[in-house]
């Protein structure tokens, strides 16, 4: 039973100053009399166990050298070891008794650590739920750096925790600080640790070559030392209650420009722990003329993918589909992503450039890149009904140069002499395209007038195209024929009536 530090002050005093026995003080204050030796015995007063013989006490020295040797052994577990050797007492009561004889763990002491300006800083992420984007639900996340001396804290917000997005929130922290840390403490996060055994510890790569740029030490935290990195954990519950708690805004851009001056103003003005006389704003002008320079070129900063294009020219990157020139089907290109933009290239060479989204499932489009695959697919048609009328009709193909020797649209004469061909079949065409070639007229219209002529010397009906929709559901459609007779009897009504 937990009680109050007020009860067990009254416990204290009502024994020591007004000699109260135990079971009085278990009465008057309505506790139990365990509770009430449980808080003595804590207090230094070992004595109050010898006080009444118990069923326990023949029993205490193996109980005490269990406990000595497994410190967290449960009290039920030990109940059936000291049950087999002869103990009659309740399950209850032994549970209260070994509460009063199991030995207490020392709590560790830490020391308050202090920095020097401009010494360290502290990164961590923060979680702040999910936000909607479209047809997206994505991941709301805080990149947090707090300088450990001033306690000055950069805040931004972005929808993953990508390596690409962990440092470019350091790169945005020392640009607006105007400087950089000589040291920056990490948890092990995998942004910055990949593995770590004891000791040995693998670090991101790209976070060692960013460091290196920097000019900044990385320095991971021991494992469950929470303690070293408290102020940028104290930063982040400060930013939820502070900052984030019952905030509105339209979206990641404009809660973004909100933090930044929630970062300029109040955080700034509040006062700074190591000097509380001094605001943060003020601490953090004398320390940052301690921070290491800003390197004076930029860290290129993008994300990397290699992708496997389809028979689409299309490029799925993160839930969306970006188009490309079509020749670059069924290969593997690399995206470069960063957080505006989506660029897509085929080794040295950019093929396309678009404006990153955050939705999901949708198609971004160059007009160029459709434009092209529509001329593309217009030539393929063209090309396949060519190479289709030539099969059957060999003759067609000494029309079609003659014709292109007058300049006369092949596209068109195809066309004509395709519709030519499902109407009159292969064998008449031919006879047809050979009469307007011997007239020395190679156009379709020669073409049609012949295939007219021979139709009507056979006393044949001219042929009915049929132009329907290419959907199987039409073609196989079943037209049923309507009974006539209700409009016979309709003619009979009307004669009557005259």
């Amino acid at each position: 039973m937990t009680i109050s530090d007020e009860l067990e002050a009254k416990i204290l005093r009502y024994f020591h100053v007004e000699k109260w026995k135990v079971g009085t003080i278990a009465h008057q204050l309505k506790v139990h009399r365990d509770t009430v030796k449980r808080v003595l015995v804590q207090a230094g007063n070992t004595k109050i166990l010898s006080m009444r013989p118990s069923r326990i006490d023949q029993y205490l020295p193996f109980i005490l050298a269990t406990l000595e040797k497994y410190p967290s052994l449960t009290a039920s577990r030990l109940y059936h070891m000291v049950v087999g050797r002869g103990y009659l007492g309740g399950q209850d009561h032994f549970r209260h008794l070994i509460a009063l004889h199991r030995p207490r763990t020392t709590q560790e002491a830490y020391f308050r650590l202090r920095t020097l300006p401009g010494e360290q800083a502290q990164v961590d992420w923060g979680n702040f739920g999910y936000i909607t984007i479209g047809n997206a639900k994505r991941s709301l996340v805080a990149f947090v750096m707090v300088l450990s001396y001033s306690r000055k804290i950069f805040l931004r917000f972005y929808l993953n925790q990508s390596t690409t997005n962990f440092l470019n929130g350091h790169e945005d922290a020392f640009t607006v600080w105007g400087g950089v840390p000589r040291t920056i403490l990490y948890d092990n996060l995998k942004s910055a640790v990949l593995e770590r055994h004891g000791d040995a510890i693998h670090f991101n790569p790209l976070l060692l070559s960013f460091a290196a740029h920097c000019r900044y030490k990385p320095q991971p935290v021991a494992v469950c030392r929470g303690n070293e990195k408290g102020r940028v954990e104290r930063a982040i519950n400060y930013i939820r209650t502070g900052f984030f708690a019952a905030r509105t805004w339209k979206d990641l851009e404009d809660l973004n420009v909100q933090a930044t001056a929630w970062c300029e103003g109040l955080s700034s003005d509040r006062p700074c722990p190591e000097d509380t006389k001094l605001s943060v704003r003020e601490v953090f002008n004398q320390e940052q003329v301690k921070l290491l320079p800003l390197p004076e070129n930029p860290y290129p900063i993008e994300e990397r993918k290699v992708v496997k294009v389809g028979k689409t020219p299309y490029v799925r990157f993160d839930l969306n589909d970006y188009s490309i020139p079509y020749i670059y089907v069924r290969r593997a290109l690399i995206v470069v992503a960063k957080s505006d933009s989506i660029t897509i290239v085929d080794g040295p060479n950019i093929i396309a450039k678009h404006e990153r989204s955050y939705d999901k499932g949708k198609q971004i489009e160059s007009d160029a890149h459709l434009k092209e695959l529509s001329e593309y697919k217009q030539r393929a048609s063209k090309a396949r009904g060519q190479d289709r009328l030539v099969q059957a009709v060999p003759t067609s193909r000494e029309l079609l140069i003659k014709a292109a020797e007058r300049s006369y649209n092949l596209g068109g004469i195809i066309s004509v002499l395709l519709q030519l061909l499902d109407s009159y079949g292969a064998t008449e065409l031919e006879v047809a395209i050979n009469e307007a070639l011997a007239r020395d007229v190679p156009h379709p219209n020669a073409v049609r007038l012949c295939l007219e002529r021979r139709r009507e010397s056979r006393q044949q009906s001219p042929p009915i195209a049929l132009d329907l929709p290419d959907d199987k559901r039409v073609r196989d459609l079943v037209v049923r024929t309507h009974d006539l007779g209700s409009y016979d009897q309709l003619k009979s009504l009307e004669e009557n009536n005259d």
